[in-house]
């Protein structure tokens, strides 16, 4: 195993509806290979993103070279994918996968400020594997859970910062606080998110 893997950050499981309003990104240092974090709305960072959904749609945006984007859709929004030529193996799959296919993405979160001002989040992705709708049903299970995890976490916090015990000194969370500073959505917004995305498996075991 190459430092490069050993050093690697985990992927966070991120559903669509919170990964487009990660739209602030940081460093945690001035070193300018330190990686570059996407601020999660719940209150974590994220270097790294895994995410499995149905590829709707791909085409080649590129003008002097191939530049594909993807549009990966889990229940509750839309991943935009993007691979060129410094993403090979990723680009080759969204060239010549006949959509709608299930897929899983592990990669990099971007940002991009349009003229207007608005921040659009994507994912400049490692690996697009094709998979089965167990393995999408399987992650949003889990992803529900982490995204509980994190919820439940910030709120902790949160209580704490307005109610603080009596003699003791609030957990430190630094995203939460970071969070709370630059983001208005509500955390509450993805726990309805983490419901319907549960309702939405269910469903489609139901009708199976």
């Amino acid at each position: 195993m190459s430092q490069a893997e050993l050093t690697r950050e985990v992927a966070r499981r991120v559903f669509a509806s919170e990964f487009n309003d990660s739209t602030y990104t940081f460093k945690e240092s001035d070193d300018e290979r330190a990686p570059n974090y996407a601020l999660l709305p719940t209150g974590d960072r994220a270097n790294r993103v895994f995410a499995v959904g149905t590829l709707t749609e791909t085409e080649d945006v590129g003008e002097d070279s191939e530049y594909w984007r993807g549009r990966v859709v889990d229940p509750t929004g839309t991943f935009f994918v993007y691979a060129g030529q410094y993403q090979p193996e990723a680009a080759s799959v969204l060239r010549d996968t006949e959509t709608p296919a299930y897929v899983s993405v592990v990669g990099k979160p971007r940002t991009y400020e349009t003229e207007d001002g608005t921040v659009n989040v994507s994912v400049r992705p490692e690996t697009i594997s094709i998979v089965d709708e167990a393995t999408r049903d399987r992650w949003v299970v889990e992803t529900a859970e982490r995204t509980l995890d994190r919820i439940e976490e910030f709120e902790a916090w949160q209580d704490d910062q307005e109610a603080p015990e009596s003699g003791s000194t609030a957990p430190t969370n630094e995203y939460a606080q970071m969070a709370r500073e630059r983001y208005d959505s509500p955390v509450e917004n993805y726990r309805r998110d983490v419901i319907e995305a549960l309702e939405n498996v269910e469903d489609v075991e139901a009708t199976a």
